[in-house]
């Protein structure tokens, strides 16, 4: 039964433009990974090396972060293939839930003084 499990693919399921699509993808995918990696290695040697100045040391790198998370949810997470919508609203909710609370709890604990 299980005999033909040794030889190889001749033919494919997939059509010539699937096999191009899917190629064209994993192209995408691998270039906003080396994206990634630039981003962090940027964020580390702009630290480590006194590139950013202290002040926009932690804006700096949140901007990065940010970036990474977008291209993490877009590429990797899927999230610009379709039928996506609700799981869209439900992030950008949380967010805008979120944001404000951990601010008023910075703001209320005295991490941040204003």
């Amino acid at each position: 039964m299980a005999d033909h499990l040794s030889e190889s693919f001749e033919t494919s399921a997939m059509t010539n433009e699937e096999k191009r699509s899917h190629k064209a993808e994993i192209k995408k995918q691998i270039v906003a990974f080396a994206l990634m990696i630039f981003l962090t290695f940027l964020a580390f040697a702009a630290v480590a090396t006194d590139f950013v100045p202290r002040t926009l040391a932690i804006p700096f790198i949140l901007i990065l972060a940010v970036v990474q998370l977008a291209l993490q949810l877009l590429f990797f997470m899927h999230m610009k293939d379709k039928d996506h919508a609700w799981v869209n609203v439900f992030m950008i909710t949380g967010i805008f839930i979120t944001l404000p609370t951990i601010v008023a709890l910075m703001l209320l604990i005295g991490v941040t003084k204003y």
